[in-house]
């Protein structure tokens, strides 16, 4: 703590006394710090630089996304000061500080009176999310997403992730493609189908955006007093991409029943209220902005992010578990389990996904 105080806060522009640091247990990529002050504080950050390759393009899209929210939430009259993220510049007017040793800082204001949620404990709080997550998108519709860096480079591109499995399965490292032929054949039989949303991009039908890429429910701050998201925080993946990945990434998320990994798959389904629930939320925001095109692939978008989370954990556990972290013997291969038994949920379900999409709609 004496490194943080004595050797990275100094050079941040802040005026008023740090009385305590303590870490924030919450994250897996970034150290986490609460700067306490006697006003509320500040958050400390290290950015993980192995992870985000430049973390000067991190911080430019963050900067220049969260100065166009600002602008939006004042000419709406509303709170700014816990609408959006307000980062810290140094002084030598970065927003980011980079030590002797090539690590990287950011500091931002803290808001309190907040509260994230690991699960969906109530409808509501999902609900609330989802609001929050389709007032970032609103708001942003009108932000020029070409203007920011693409800072992890194909990060869903579907069919990429095919070609990552397909060589997994080939070098077959730790023999273990054998066993779980199963779940090979499952997502090879899918494959046609993981073009759909790249391919749309690239004939233009579906529109280029800036996404949050990471809609986790624990990405929002949720109000104590009221219960409503107030803001949409954990902004390093923020680059272009398709509203798509964001909706179907929080379905696949809020929706599944059990934990991420679940041995017992019969524990495994997908909450069809909670599914309407976040559409009913994060199209309430986007009614003026969204697209035909949008509407059609919103259902199949939950699926595409469900199958395509579980090749990736397939393929890690076929190379030998190095990118996602694990805490016992065969984790991943559980994670890849309940993520193709919430595949198989949603395609049975498609037909009554879409239903819920065009009632909401047309209300």
């Amino acid at each position: 703590m004496e490194y943080i105080r004595r050797e990275i806060i100094p050079h941040f522009c802040i005026d008023e006394e740090i009385e305590a640091i303590r870490i924030f247990d919450s994250g897996h990529i970034n150290n986490t710090y609460q700067l306490q002050t006697r006003d509320g504080g500040y958050v400390l950050q290290q950015i993980n630089h192995y992870v985000f390759k430049n973390p000067e393009q991190v911080m430019s899209n963050i900067i220049s996304v969260t100065n166009h929210i600002k602008e939006k939430i004042l000419m709406e009259g509303g709170d700014v000061e816990r609408g959006t993220l307000h980062f810290i510049p140094t002084k030598d007017g970065e927003y980011y500080y980079k030590t002797p040793y090539g690590e990287y800082y950011r500091v931002y204001k803290y808001i309190s009176g907040v509260k994230t949620y690991q699960i969906v404990e109530k409808p509501e709080h999902f609900y609330n999310a989802a609001c929050a997550f389709g007032k970032f998108q609103n708001m942003l519709a009108d932000f020029p997403a070409d203007s920011l860096y693409e800072t992890i480079e194909n990060f869903h591109h579907t069919p990429l992730r095919y070609k990552q499995l397909d060589e997994a399965i080939a070098n077959d490292p730790k023999g273990r493609a054998k066993e779980v032929k199963k779940y090979i054949d499952f997502a090879m039989a899918r494959r046609d189908e993981a073009g759909l949303i790249v391919d749309g991009i690239a004939s233009e039908e579906i529109k280029i955006r800036v996404t949050h890429n990471d809609t986790k429910l624990n990405n929002v701050l949720i109000d104590k007093k009221t219960n409503r998201g107030i803001c949409v925080i954990d902004l390093d993946t923020v680059m272009p991409g398709s509203m798509l990945y964001d909706f179907g990434d929080s379905i696949r998320f809020g929706t599944n029943t059990s934990e991420e990994d679940e041995p017992d798959l019969d524990k495994v389904h997908m909450n069809m209220e909670l599914y309407r629930c976040f559409a009913e939320g994060y199209l309430s925001e986007l009614k003026g902005s969204i697209t035909e095109a949008e509407l059609k692939y919103m259902p199949f978008s939950a699926k595409l992010m469900t199958l395509e989370c579980g090749i990736r954990f397939l393929a890690d556990y076929i190379n030998g578990d190095l990118y996602f972290k694990i805490d016992r013997e065969g984790q991943n291969l559980d994670r890849t389990g309940t993520q193709f038994k919430l595949v198989t949920e949603m395609e049975k379900n498609m037909k009554d996904m879409e239903k819920i999409i065009d009632e909401i709609m047309n209300s």
